[in-house]
């Protein structure tokens, strides 16, 4: 099946911005709100702190929301254009794909809705003691389940899982520098382990740093060649 040059070209671009649309978020939110070390900071902290950054702060998180939903297409139309491989792995990387969109946009949504409104009543001086500690435990409960359980360790594994099985794929590929292949391969697994520092492993958090760079890289590159290659059917 030949694969339209649309779909090459549509795929790169995704693939360039959703690259630099997360560091460039990433980055502002570490100047701007100690992210990602802020999430371990007392829950008083982290609200005032909120509420304080205004809603230029709840406008960075919206783009991590962006920035975690444009993963879904981009899954698909790699699916599309490695297809005539018949891989026997690559639908499975399709559907850990997917769930990796859908994982990392429920744990940076709550961010853009909940936090938000929970900060404004926790630093309402109106606010009684009960009512602030109320507060604090829905935070704590949806930081643990949405933010810790779901974004992080999920979506740790499965954007670790769909990249090395997509890069596995990319290796038989002809359209890809067989280098580009195994520097996905090599990443993803270091996306995965960040998942190890609920484990108490406190390095992980650090591997799981420079894992998503070397994949920031690897996106950015892939973009890159599919923006210059030209559509063929690949031969298994």
């Amino acid at each position: 099946m030949m694969v339209s040059s649309k779909i090459y070209k549509l795929t790169g671009i995704l693939l360039i911005l959703s690259a630099v649309g997360f560091n460039t978020f990433f980055t502002l939110l570490a100047i701007t709100y100690e992210y990602p070390d802020i999430l371990r900071f007392p829950t008083s902290y982290v609200l005032e702190q909120y509420h304080a950054g205004g809603s230029s702060l709840t406008l960075m998180w919206y783009g991590m929301v962006v920035v975690s939903i444009l993963l879904i297409p981009i899954v698909v139309f790699l699916h599309q254009i490695l297809s005539d491989l018949k891989a026997s792995y690559l639908t499975l990387a399709t559907v850990f794909g997917i769930l990796a969109g859908a994982t990392n946009f429920l744990g940076f949504i709550r961010w853009v809705f909940l936090v938000p409104h929970l900060a404004s009543v926790y630093v309402d001086p109106a606010s009684s003691a009960a009512t602030r500690d109320a507060i604090i435990v829905v935070f704590d409960a949806f930081h643990l389940y949405a933010g810790f359980s779901i974004g992080e360790h999920l979506g740790f594994l499965f954007t670790g899982l769909w990249g090395v099985l997509i890069s596995l794929a990319m290796l038989k590929s002809p359209i890809f520098k067989p280098w580009l292949g195994w520097l996905g391969v090599i990443s993803a697994p270091l996306i995965i382990f960040g998942s190890a520092e609920g484990a108490g492993v406190e390095f992980a958090a650090d591997v799981n740093v420079i894992g998503f760079g070397l994949w920031s890289i690897w996106l950015i590159v892939t973009g890159v060649f599919l923006l210059r290659a030209k559509p063929q059917a690949v031969s298994e």
